[in-house]
């Protein structure tokens, strides 16, 4: 039975251990905090199969010249966090032109094309359907210029890669959500897509699916980690472990821990923001709806109606700007009528990025028994389970449902 440590208890990490688990391997999962607690726990909650396009840097001049002023929700940036980013940030510029981003899209689409058939069985062994609702969400419009531009887009993806949606009107949009602001002219309803009222919750379901598959779920901080002779030493301040195989699967920290061995991939983030509110004037939201015009989304959760800024670009590391989330919500409130703050504090969270916005998945070059899938964007909590299977399968040798070269970690 081989022995195999993964670190990084998100829905990355945690669904590469179930399947691994799955195929008899001795599972140890390492993580600083509880499963699904970092970057995993603050998104959208969104399964998106639509999302077979990933998010291109902007590149025509009046979007470019809009971004400058530092006003907009959907992208906010800071001086310093651009400057240390600069070099994967001007290759992320490079591949969203037309004839590398149109390369780019087939190979991303393959991955998100595999993300309900790989969600499901994990649903189901976790017992988690009560957190799963299958109706999809909502993105909205005012403007029917860009309605149309994104509605010959879906109809070229329910061509290409068999996303489904329904255009709605605006009468169609009321019947659904009647509490939504008067200036919104329409919908695309992406039915494919899955939602998730507790992101946080999916994971430590899928990380309790572990346990009982006799997998060790290890909380703790990792201090050291060494190739040794036949495998890999993992340290931490309480033991040592030892492996025949070692999975970095810890998003946007993985580059950190890389470059001690020699690989310097040219990682950034995209950071995000979220906050929890009631719902005011005896309002209802129904579904998850994406303002895709101004860019952020309310989905109504657990623990209130969570709004979700877009991105941040700064380090890792750097102090919570609350600017963006106000702005987010100022817009928000003329959307939907939302009631008071549920949460003391935002939520602040990093996407992992490399700059062809593609996940790196697959064995590292030069360290025999070395793993690795980070990378993967906006998308992580989508792309999990089935980063999980692909993965598992390449370290046994076995077929891929698709073709991984595009998602090699030597491309760079």
């Amino acid at each position: 039975m081989a022995h195999s440590i993964v670190l990084g208890a998100g829905m990355i990490g945690v669904s590469v251990a179930w399947h691994l688990l799955q195929r008899g391997h001795d599972v140890t999962l390492i993580d600083r905090r509880d499963p699904g607690q970092e970057t995993s726990f603050g998104n959208a909650g969104i399964i998106q199969r639509e999302a077979v396009r990933p998010y291109a840097f902007p590149r025509d001049m009046k979007t470019l010249l809009s971004v400058l002023p530092n006003r907009r929700v959907d992208i906010r940036y800071r001086p310093g966090g651009m400057i240390n980013a600069a070099s994967p940030l001007l290759r992320y510029w490079h591949n969203s032109g037309p004839k590398a981003y149109s390369r780019i899209v087939p190979e991303y689409a393959s991955l998100i094309q595999l993300c309900l058939d790989t969600h499901a069985p994990m649903i189901k062994a976790a017992g988690a359907e009560r957190l799963i609702a299958k109706d999809g969400f909502l993105e909205l419009f005012r403007s029917e210029s860009k309605q149309a531009i994104r509605l010959k887009e879906a109809e070229e993806n329910r061509e290409r890669f068999g996303v489904q949606f329904k255009h709605l009107d605006r009468q169609q949009l009321s019947v659904m959500e009647p509490h939504l602001s008067a200036d919104i002219i329409g919908a695309i309803h992406w039915v494919d897509s899955w939602v998730v009222n507790d992101p946080g919750s999916l994971v430590a379901a899928y990380a309790d699916a572990c346990k009982q598959q006799g997998g060790r779920l290890l909380q703790s901080e990792v201090t050291d980690i060494q190739q040794k002779a036949g495998g890999w030493e993992v340290t931490t301040p309480d033991e040592t472990l030892q492996a025949d195989n070692l999975v970095m699967a810890l998003g946007p920290w993985a580059g950190k821990w890389l470059k001690p061995l020699g690989y310097h991939f040219p990682t950034f983030v995209k950071r995000g923001y979220h906050m929890h509110y009631a719902s005011g004037e005896g309002a209802k939201l129904n579904h998850w709806v994406m303002d895709a015009e101004v860019g952020y989304l309310l989905a109504p959760m657990r623990a209130g109606i969570r709004l979700t800024t877009g991105a941040e670009l700064d380090n890792l590391e750097s102090p919570a700007h609350d600017n963006q989330l106000a702005s987010a919500e100022k817009a928000a409130r003329k959307l939907f009528p939302l009631g008071e703050r549920k949460d003391a504090d935002a939520w602040k969270g990093a996407r992992p990025c490399l700059p062809d916005m593609k996940p790196v998945i697959g064995p590292a070059p030069r360290h025999k028994g070395l793993w690795l899938a980070f990378g993967h964007g906006h998308q992580g909590f989508t792309l999990g389970p089935a980063t999980g299977m692909l993965l598992a399968n390449m370290m046994e040798g076995k077929p891929t449902a698709i073709d991984m070269a595009p998602f090699r970690a030597d491309r760079f």
